[in-house]
């Protein structure tokens, strides 16, 4: 490296203001560009004159990554140096600064600590979704934006499915923060997606109880007993946690990645849907394994060498996705809610860990007229819960990984499409009604959601209307 970073520094047009933070391997410095008006950040490697090469290594990941990822949820690239002048990225800045402050003050509001989940784990899942693992998550490494979503930073240790895994071909220990990193990352596996959704599971953990579920341990041996060794369950440090929150924290601690989380979307939709949590015996402990269970778990684990490869990250995320499926409970399309049901069952022989998210919309009056009670008084949205349950009985899938949910709103294609882009569903299945001269003439909901829709739509018509079901595994079809 032939130039050092400093205040007043001039490289490639960017002028180096102040340094604003300086970690174990890298500074961050305000800089500026008089092409570039937006606020930026530089981040230069901490390279000493002696052999550095995980940082080195690690620097060079981030230059590969970051270039290739969209979104709100990671930083703006602006630019990025070259090692034989000096190495940097230059990124937007990010105002909101990181959750470490935030971690200090924990235990944190439960209502603070779900909402913070969430967001984390949707901008997890966005990750995935772009083949990068992040391998590191912890507190420092989420910044938060001033609009509410959430950044992630610092690729240095992560790996893209796509490209060569310099750290795996450099080096053979293991590597991330000791307080969260994944058994299976213990083991050197470095290709499983469900090792974030562990981190995600500590640091719910931590924010909640103000304590790290496995210590901070410095070594690795101390790393090795999370193989057999279960957390002091969280509502046994904090009451007031209620039994849904452990659910889903234990779940994602488990030390088997089959037995978590497939994904961090299905993480995030059970922290917005805690009503439609099944609750099993990990909601309920109030105390760890007691020493004979630990010392069996420990003569099994002790000697595993690894678990199951995962799938590629494409096909974890192929494997898990939410689906919504929109089911109209009217009378007349009985026929057509046959159909959708058997669109779905046929999905998921491909699917086996898909979550399927049932819908029916209440078609309100614009202006604002309650519609949630028919004639006779009864609740509107207690009657399509039960119609929507019903419908789903044929449905074979695990009651925690089938939802329902009664949405509400003037515009049923606009209520579809904005609870969708919420819960981060991947794929739509709905129903079209039979074509008139009407719905030609205004736009059906179908059409409508096909068209505006961010993900994947399969429209489905009953026989009289349409020779065949639409089953098309176009991104967006309707045939």
């Amino acid at each position: 490296m032939g130039i050092r970073a400093a205040e007043g520094l001039e490289i490639d047009g960017f002028t180096l203001g102040k340094q604003v933070h300086q970690g174990g391997f890298a500074t961050i410095w305000d800089v500026t560009h008089p092409k570039h008006k937006l606020p930026m950040v530089m981040k230069v490697p901490t390279i000493m004159d002696g052999y550095d090469g995980p940082t080195i290594v690690g620097f060079e990941v981030e230059q590969m990554i970051m270039p290739r990822l969209l979104g709100t949820h990671v930083p703006r690239v602006i630019a990025v140096g070259d090692f034989a002048r000096l190495p940097y990225i230059v990124t937007e800045y990010i105002a909101g600064g990181s959750l470490l402050e935030r971690y200090k003050k924990a235990p944190l509001p439960i209502d603070d600590v779900v909402d913070m989940a969430a967001r984390m784990a949707g901008a997890v899942h966005e990750l995935h979704r772009q083949q990068v693992i992040h391998l590191d998550l912890k507190p420092a490494n989420f910044l938060c934006r001033a609009s509410g979503e959430m950044v992630l930073v610092d690729f240095g240790l992560s790996r893209h499915g796509q490209l060569p895994d310099l750290l795996a071909e450099e080096f053979s220990i293991p590597m991330g923060t000791f307080a969260y990193i994944a058994p299976e990352q213990f083991l050197r596996e470095r290709g499983d997606l469900r090792s974030d959704l562990f981190a995600l599971g500590a640091m719910i953990y931590e924010a909640a109880t103000g304590k790290l579920p496995f210590g901070a341990p410095e070594k690795l041996p101390a790393v090795r007993r999370r193989l057999w060794e279960d957390p002091v369950p969280p509502r046994a440090l904090r009451a007031e946690i209620p039994e849904w929150l452990q659910e889903v924290i234990l779940h994602a601690l488990e030390v088997d990645p089959s037995a978590r989380y497939q994904t961090a979307a299905q993480m995030r939709y059970d922290l917005t849907h805690p009503a439609q949590i099944r609750l099993t015996a990990r909601a309920h402990r109030l105390a760890q394994d007691g020493f004979w269970v630990r010392r069996s778990r420990k003569a099994k684990m002790g000697r595993i060498k690894a678990f199951a490869p995962p799938p590629s990250m494409a096909r974890q995320i192929e494997r898990a996705p939410v689906l919504l499926v929109a089911v109209d409970l009217a009378p007349e399309m009985e026929a057509l809610g046959d159909k959708l049901r058997l669109t779905i069952q046929r999905m998921l022989n491909n699917r086996p860990d898909a979550r399927v998210a049932c819908v029916n919309v209440i078609k309100t009056a614009r202006l604002g007229i309650d519609a949630t009670t028919d004639a006779s008084g009864t609740n509107l949205h207690v009657a399509r819960l039960v119609g929507l349950r019903t419908w789903a009985e044929g449905i074979d899938l695990p009651i925690d990984r089938l939802t329902y949910t009664v949405l509400e709103g003037s515009d049923p294609a606009a209520a579809i499409i904005e609870h969708c882009e919420a819960m981060r569903v991947d794929h739509i299945i709905m129903g079209a009604r039979a074509s008139n001269a009407g719905r030609r003439f205004l736009g059906s909901v179908s059409a409508k959601v096909v068209a505006e829709a961010g993900c994947s739509v399969t429209v489905v018509r009953r026989r009289e209307a349409m020779e065949e079901t639409s089953l098309a595994p176009a991104d967006k079809c309707a045939q």
